[in-house]
């Protein structure tokens, strides 16, 4: 007889929605997209919780989904800006956004978003998610050695971006 897993979802929710918002607002560039690319995360895990093989593993699972959601949203975003026939239009601050951010971190802000996206990636995880790099290659699905170059080259390009501040 199989036993079922039980993932307390609203638990996860009410645990790591805010830390996930956060770090998906580093990854797509605004709020509004980052909720949403939570919510979808979420929304993810409760239809594909019989797949999840043990409880501990959900917010691995979450991290992920919310990875490749972001991504999922840049690549579309990429998409209709180049098919826009009119002038670009460039996509203005949410009005909240200086809740989540001090102003103080709003230059380096500007300077991640300026980064290659697995340099962005890898520098959130590490730095705003605070995983491991062995939870950074497996939430990218790329190698411990990969998540040590793009860390590195984002910070060296953060550098120069920003003056000798590191």
């Amino acid at each position: 007889m199989t036993q079922s897993l039980t993932i307390d979802i609203a638990g996860l929710y009410a645990a790591h929605r805010l830390k996930l918002v956060r770090m998906a607002v580093l990854l797509v560039d605004d709020i509004g997209s980052a909720e949403d690319v939570v919510h979808d995360a979420f929304a993810t895990l409760h239809q594909r919780q019989s797949q999840v093989r043990e409880p501990a593993a959900a917010i691995g699972y979450l991290r992920m989904t919310v990875i490749n959601n972001a991504r999922s949203v840049l690549r579309k975003r990429q998409t209709a800006r180049r098919h826009l026939s009119l002038a670009r239009l460039q996509d203005a601050e949410p009005a909240d956004s200086e809740l989540m951010l001090a102003a103080a971190h709003q230059e380096v802000l500007a300077a991640v978003r300026q980064l290659p996206p697995r340099q962005r990636e890898v520098l959130t995880l590490r730095y705003w998610a605070d995983l491991s790099e062995a939870e950074i290659a497996e939430a990218l699905g790329i190698s411990r050695g990969a998540v040590k170059s793009n860390a590195s080259r984002g910070m060296d390009k953060l550098e120069t971006m920003l003056g000798d501040a590191r």
